[in-house]
């Protein structure tokens, strides 16, 4: 019963939110996934990225605790720990930020991944393109 509740909330997000339907889907939904990624270029080779992130919280026992920028071929280069909100459930899908990646000249992709306490990785992740 409460996997097909966490199914139609996932089918009402998809539905209230149309950008989502162009995202790139993985296999299998995870327990938190990137949903959307806006990027802005903050100084040479410097950006910030917006993530948006939708995940199967649970209070402490479960939530998403991370997200990471990474190249294709798996280089971190950002990170953001995700702090569990006090006090009333967040909405659904939330907005965090990181700001001042470094991203080698090279790189002109990066893919972005959320983690969810306690599962791991393995949501949906997204790949961006950086502005020039």
């Amino acid at each position: 019963m409460q996997r097909l509740a966490r199914l139609t909330f996932r089918l009402r997000i998809l539905l209230l939110l149309p950008g989502l339907l162009l995202a790139p889907a993985s296999a299998g939904a995870g327990e938190a996934d990137v949903v959307d990624v806006k990027v802005r270029l903050a100084g040479q080779r410097l950006y910030d990225f917006h993530v948006m992130v939708l995940s199967n919280d649970e209070g402490e026992a479960a939530f998403a605790d991370r997200f990471e920028v990474l190249t294709r071929k798996g280089a971190l280069l950002g990170v953001l720990e995700l702090e569990r909100p006090e006090g009333e459930e967040e909405a659904q899908p939330y907005l965090r930020e990181i700001r001042g990646v470094a991203v080698p000249p090279d790189i002109t992709e990066v893919i972005v991944r959320a983690r969810h306490h306690p599962t791991g990785f393995g949501g949906q992740t997204m790949v961006v393109r950086l502005p020039d």
